[in-house]
């Protein structure tokens, strides 16, 4: 299994969720605050097929490097979460977004914006 730095694996992954057009990408940096993961990358699909996309496309991309995810949500596809352990993806319908309101749970977490030019 490849090992990556777990910020090395989050910014990878915000490249791969960017390249399926996956929106308002948010990094949750929980190290100091949580034991559970370093880092929470939350972002928004237009669709149901986008999420799976862009799922997908992480799962293929990191499975490819030989590194080890699990994932829940894909038949849904409203919220496909993705456990690649030092890095949790949430990918999320806009409106399943504001209800759960992982941002605001976790609030105390020094967060980082991405925009499309990264």
């Amino acid at each position: 299994m490849t090992k990556l730095a777990p910020k090395t694996l989050a910014k990878r992954i915000v490249k791969i969720a960017w390249s399926k057009k996956a929106e308002d990408i948010v990094l949750l940096d929980l190290r100091k605050i949580s034991s559970m993961t370093d880092y929470f990358l939350v972002c928004s699909a237009g669709s149901e097929v986008q999420a799976r996309v862009i799922a997908e496309a992480i799962l293929d991309s990191l499975g490819d490097s030989g590194i080890k995810c699990s994932v829940e949500g894909l038949d849904g596809s409203r919220w496909v979460l993705i456990d690649c352990y030092a890095v949790v993806v949430h990918i999320f319908l806009p409106e399943v977004r504001e209800f759960y309101g992982l941002e605001r749970l976790w609030g105390d977490a020094p967060r980082e914006e991405f925009s499309d030019d990264e």
